[in-house]
């Protein structure tokens, strides 16, 4: 995972280059064979857009953070952007629009939801706009998908650990959650339920140890090399053997949404990428929790050329063993609270200890209270406010970062970094 040494040495040494793509412009256009990921900044949570080699669209969380909680619209948290003339899903919508393969239909053939918290999938509150038809309101991925149409919506089901769908258990969670994890997944399931009636849309459970459970859907005989490796989901993980998996939870162990992410891996030649959810590592005392998902799912894994911060960068995530075992080039973090990144995080992920090399680590939305309080160990960030997108050639050989103006609606690019050679 080192630089490609094609472009201006005095360059490599801030880590950017202006080699392909003159700042300032709109990043070009997506091509045929090319693997596009954006991680887009809305200021309310996580939503990455995926474009793979073949044109297929998949499109990963739509976040939707209530702006009737006090926290939303404070210093903690981070600002809606551009501004505040759409909702963070609309916003998304907008992105999609914008940077989808040219000369299709606009749709998704792919959504995918983590787990079922409010900066992953919406919350509903008494301003979300409802849909008479159908009976659902629009917030986070129900408003994406009332724009876009959707193929195919996978996610973690509702059934194991616990079922999500029973009353008892809906009250029970409904005592201590002021985020409507329940009204949320209610409405929902309304919406799966109107959209497979009226637009053919599927429903599918993401299951742990499958491959191309999301595959390409024209050319895959074009790109042999490419696959998507279900990791884990529900805290089954895949054992690395067939599509054979095991369980570090028992019917009716409940700890959470967060351990229940799902998790995967995009191996395209050479390079790999891997992306999971809000799984977490470090134990209640600070060490390497070595019963966690982190600590299961790393060697498993195994080394990648990019790597999503789980969980945000919150301090409970990217322990030592796990940040060893996958040693990414390229770290990128999905943030929009104050509490993200740990600073223990970031010195673990930047440690030279842990694994050799250099690394570059970029994020969508860096608060003043980051600087503040963790201060110039920040500046070890290649980038900390914007759009990330990973651009990875044809065949899987190298790939670039392009960092996006998520303050201007036409997204401009602010800085390229790379190219770096797959490993």
């Amino acid at each position: 995972m080192k630089f490609l040494n094609f472009c201006f040495i005095t360059l490599f040494s801030l880590g950017t280059t202006v080699c392909a793509q003159q700042n300032g412009n709109e990043l070009t256009p997506w091509k045929y064979g090319m693997l596009d990921i954006h991680h887009i900044n809305t200021g309310r949570g996580d939503a990455a857009f995926f474009i793979l080699p073949d044109g297929t669209t998949l499109l990963i969380d739509a976040g939707d953070l209530s702006e009737t909680h006090a926290r939303t619209l404070s210093a903690r948290n981070a600002k809606r952007v551009p501004n505040n003339s759409k909702s963070a899903p609309e916003w998304i919508v907008d992105y999609i629009g914008q940077f989808a393969p040219k000369g299709k239909i606009l749709q998704l053939d792919y959504a995918l939801i983590t787990h079922y918290h409010d900066d992953h999938f919406g919350e509903m509150d008494a301003n979300r706009k409802l849909i008479k038809e159908g009976d659902y309101a629009l917030t986070g991925i129900t408003e994406v998908g009332h724009h876009i149409p959707i193929k195919t919506l996978l996610d973690r089901g509702s059934h194991f650990p616990i079922d999500l769908k029973d009353t008892e258990i809906q009250k029970e969670i409904n005592k201590n959650d002021a985020y409507g994890m329940i009204p949320t997944l209610q409405n929902y399931w309304k919406f799966i339920s109107h959209q497979t009636k009226t637009t053919g849309l599927q429903h599918k459970i993401f299951e742990a140890g499958q491959v191309n459970q999301i595959a390409l859907k024209t050319q895959a005989k074009d790109f042999p090399d490419f696959n998507i490796r279900n990791i884990a989901v529900n805290g089954h993980i895949w054992t690395g053997r067939s599509n054979e998996t095991f369980s570090l939870f028992k019917k009716g162990e409940y700890s959470g949404e967060n351990p229940l992410s799902t998790c995967l891996k995009i191996s395209y030649g050479d390079f790999d990428y891997f992306t999971g959810g809000d799984i977490s590592g470090i134990d209640a005392f600070g060490g390497t929790d070595i019963t966690s998902l982190e600590s299961n799912i790393a060697p498993i894994i195994g080394a990648v050329d990019v790597a999503t911060l789980n969980h945000h960068g919150n301090r409970d995530s990217q322990n030592s063993f796990y940040v060893r075992s996958l040693r990414p080039r390229v770290w990128i973090q999905q943030n929009w609270s104050s509490d993200h990144p740990g600073e223990e995080v970031l010195r673990r992920i930047t440690s030279r200890e842990l694994y050799p090399g250099e690394r570059d680590v970029f994020s969508t939305a860096m608060l003043q209270a980051n600087k503040d309080v963790i201060g110039e160990r920040l500046d070890q960030y290649k980038s900390q406010n914007g759009h990330v997108v990973l651009r990875v050639e044809k065949g899987g050989e190298s790939y670039r970062i392009f960092i996006l103006n998520d303050t201007s609606e036409t997204r401009e690019v602010v800085s390229e970094h790379g190219p770096y050679a797959s490993e």
